[in-house]
């Protein structure tokens, strides 16, 4: 699994994807869908899709695959390298969705959200399977939101595709087992492998989980927190942990944009301008720290406008 497309600019959304086999074009497929990181607060969500002639079903079930989430790192590796190298039968494909396309989707003012997002891309990756040749017939999806509205969604989207849509489809269908596997591999990969392109310094590595609930990502997120410009795009700044976080142990500043501008603004509301941060009068180290974290802010922002 090459993530050098993704890693080139972790800011972006970025589809990776196997070779299409010869006899995914000339035989009947079936084709499971799941995702993995819907949750976390730190780090991209990527969804996955895997496909195999349905001739190929009992094969793929010898094979061992289950549900992600039931096996430790070392076995998901092993089962991920096993279903790469059935590359002769077997098809896959990923969104690596970035936390930054995630927040600044989230956030703009036409909201998009989770369910949407999902939604969409597991729809991009079914069209993308079709327009790849890959001869579909059967479509497996683990739900996202209710699951008979999810599958009738998809059934007027595909007709002519049988589309079973379950709550955990990926410890029913071993096609979605598979998807599960892939999808959770490169999730891990990305995360372990995360480049900060912020000028943070050496960054803590041992971030924990991601989940909100980890001590550990509790910490991170503690130690990363800016008082004033938040977090790097590694985290979902949308998610109401990272916004209470920021609420909380943030400083309040006047955004000269707002209806009164200026620091006479500000003043009147008890807190600092936002361009009090960038003041030339600041010196040492002190000047440094500002300028750095002034090129971060304005790479976010770009960043997010360009996003939108």
């Amino acid at each position: 699994m090459d993530l050098s497309p993704f890693e080139s600019d972790n800011s972006v959304s970025c589809r990776l994807a196997s070779e299409i086999p010869d006899v995914c074009r000339t035989e009947d497929c079936c084709l499971g869908i799941d995702e993995a990181g819907r949750g976390p607060v730190l780090g991209p969500m990527v969804y996955g899709i895997c496909f195999c002639p349905v001739s190929k079903k009992q094969e793929l079930k010898d094979s061992k695959v289950a549900d992600s989430k039931t096996l430790n790192e070392v076995e998901r590796e092993n089962l991920f390298q096993k279903i790469d190298e059935s590359k002769s039968y077997i098809g896959w494909a990923l969104q690596i969705i970035s936390p930054n396309t995630i927040s600044t989707s989230m956030l703009q003012r036409t909201k998009y959200n989770l369910n949407a997002i999902s939604h969409d891309t597991a729809i991009d990756l079914v069209q993308y399977a079709l327009d790849s040749g890959v001869q579909l017939k059967e479509v497996f999806v683990d739900t996202v939101g209710p699951a008979d509205k999810y599958e009738d969604k998809l059934s007027k989207r595909f007709p002519g595709i049988d589309v079973t849509v379950r709550p955990k489809a990926d410890s029913l269908f071993p096609i979605v087992s598979a998807a599960s596997i892939c999808a959770k591999v490169a999730r891990d990969r990305v995360v372990k492998g995360w480049s900060f392109s912020e000028d943070m310094g050496d960054v803590e590595a041992d971030y924990g989980s991601g989940y909100p609930s980890d001590p550990k990502t509790k910490a991170w997120m503690l130690k990363y927190l800016d008082p004033v410009f938040g977090y790097p795009q590694f985290v979902r700044f949308s998610w109401s942990t990272a916004q209470t976080l920021m609420d909380s142990k943030g400083v309040t500043v006047h955004w000269d944009d707002d209806d009164e501008d200026g620091e006479k603004g500000a003043q009147r509301q008890n807190n600092k301008s936002m361009l009090a941060y960038f003041s030339a009068s600041a010196g040492g180290k002190d000047q440094k720290s500002t300028h750095q974290t002034h090129r971060f802010f304005t790479e976010r922002r770009l960043k997010s406008l360009e996003a939108l």
